[in-house]
């Protein structure tokens, strides 16, 4: 598979070291990694969705007992989920950590993931949504713990667009 399982692993202990506890997730391509060292390790709570916007809610009844989380999703996912983001998460002051395999874009083969790479970026500004690109392993960490503290911080979601550079190791021909 070509998903990379070095920078799955450094972005898994990255969320780890901010102190993240809870992550929710559907199953994706680009996430495949991520979430199999969640269901594997003890410490952690995956929570597996039937859709992206019970994600909203599971990560909001974290925040109230406590628990930091993390929402794991593509960006088709993030789409689905606005309604919840919007009449939850931004009503209620829900700190929102999203980390959204960005589909689409540049280098993309799949046909299918093209419409939502072209409205990603628009969506979340449109929204007010802080977000960042994660596509260099050295700013794995400082970036997923600045979103992590921007999003206690101010009340409110962040995002994290993996970015297909990090995300994917092209096999060798």
């Amino acid at each position: 598979m070509p998903v990379s399982e070095n920078n799955s692993r450094l972005v898994y202990a990255a969320l780890k070291n901010c102190g993240v506890r809870l992550v929710s997730a559907l199953p994706e391509t680009w996430l495949v990694h991520l979430i199999r060292m969640a269901d594997d390790d003890p410490e952690m709570i995956l929570v597996r969705l039937a859709k992206e916007e019970e994600g909203v809610g599971i990560s909001a009844g974290a925040h109230f007992a406590g628990v930091k989380s993390a929402m794991l999703m593509q960006n088709h996912g993030f789409l689905a989920s606005i309604n919840g983001i919007v009449s939850m998460a931004h009503l209620y002051k829900i700190p929102l950590l999203m980390l959204i395999s960005y589909r689409g874009t540049h280098g993309e083969r799949d046909p299918r993931q093209t419409q939502g790479g072209n409205v990603t970026e628009r969506t979340l500004q449109a929204l007010g949504i802080p977000y960042e690109f994660l596509d260099d392993t050295a700013a794995v960490e400082k970036k997923i713990r600045q979103a992590q503290t921007l999003a206690e911080s101010s009340l409110q979601p962040v995002a994290l667009l993996l970015m297909r550079d990090l995300m994917w190791e092209e096999p060798s021909a």
